[in-house]
């Protein structure tokens, strides 16, 4: 069953930090299976909070998205956005309807 990391981003204090952790990561990210489906781009929102960002990655199982997130090259990404970056990240495994 596909994975997806869902990451809605809240507050973007540097975007400098933020396009090198994307720059880092996306090649380690698609290292582990990962597909980009949705980064930034137009929306709308109806219900809820607004976020600034949202990222979706397709991967083709919980367990490699879960080993991609808590790998250290991915995590040594991460710092160089996290202290100037809020985010809700989550890791949600996906269903069929077959």
């Amino acid at each position: 069953m596909k994975a997806y990391w869902i990451s809605l981003y809240t507050k973007v204090n540097d975007q400098e930090n933020l396009k090198k952790y994307a720059e880092t990561v996306t090649p380690i990210i698609k290292s582990y299976g990962g597909l980009p489906l949705v980064r930034g781009g137009k929306h709308t929102t109806f219900d809820g909070d607004d976020f600034l960002r949202t990222v979706v990655w397709e991967f083709p199982n919980y367990e490699q998205a879960l080993k991609c997130h808590q790998s250290k090259e991915y995590q040594a990404g991460w710092d160089l956005a996290k202290k100037t970056t809020i985010r809700h990240m989550q890791i949600v495994e996906g269903f069929s309807t077959e």
